[in-house]
């Protein structure tokens, strides 16, 4: 995205938020209330997962995910829906300890730092196509921006992920095709 870009869509935001004062529509309200429900039982999944990773670039990744990516669009999420009239998820999660030492969970019982980052990997794949599809749905510009946003940070750390996991060799061997 161009400075020009930038400008357009920060002037075109400031305008919106001035002069266009439309509540959310069904479909913005229930992809923020789905959102906001599935970040708070995501973050629940990545507290247990970071407690079980051993590998420290695994263990910073997971702790991201939860404080830059899920814990952000949650609140934010929750803020356009209250602002809307909306109610927010009654749905709630016991937050979890996050030790930076090993736990001792012995290997029969605990997930491998490989089966976390592919489990992290599919759950933030089925992330971004849920703001990929909420982002085709919202009218109001703010929405918007703040799922392109997320998703755009989230291809980022992703990519991250996907370089850790070559690195250790965490993702399955594919065998070419040939004909």
């Amino acid at each position: 995205m161009s400075i020009v870009d930038k400008v357009n869509a920060e002037t075109r935001m400031v305008f919106n938020r001035f002069f266009d004062k439309e509540p959310l529509n069904y479909l913005e309200a229930a992809g923020l209330y789905g959102v906001i429900a599935q970040g708070r039982c995501n973050i629940a999944a990545l507290e247990v997962m970071y407690n079980h990773a051993t590998d420290s670039n695994l263990k910073e990744l997971v702790r991201e995910a939860i404080d830059r990516h899920t814990k952000n669009i949650i609140s934010q999420s929750e803020d356009f829906l209250q602002d809307s009239g909306g109610h927010l998820p009654s749905l709630a999660f016991r937050q979890r300890t996050l030790h930076k030492t090993d736990l001792n969970i012995p290997e029969d019982a605990r997930l491998s730092d490989a089966e976390i980052a592919i489990a992290i990997g599919n759950m933030a794949k089925a992330s971004q196509m849920a703001l990929l599809t909420a982002l085709h749905q919202s009218y109001q510009l703010e929405v918007a921006l703040m799922y392109r946003e997320m998703l755009d940070a989230g291809l980022d750390w992703d990519y991250r992920l996907l370089q850790l996991m070559l690195k250790r060799g965490w993702l399955p061997h594919l065998h070419k095709i040939e004909h």
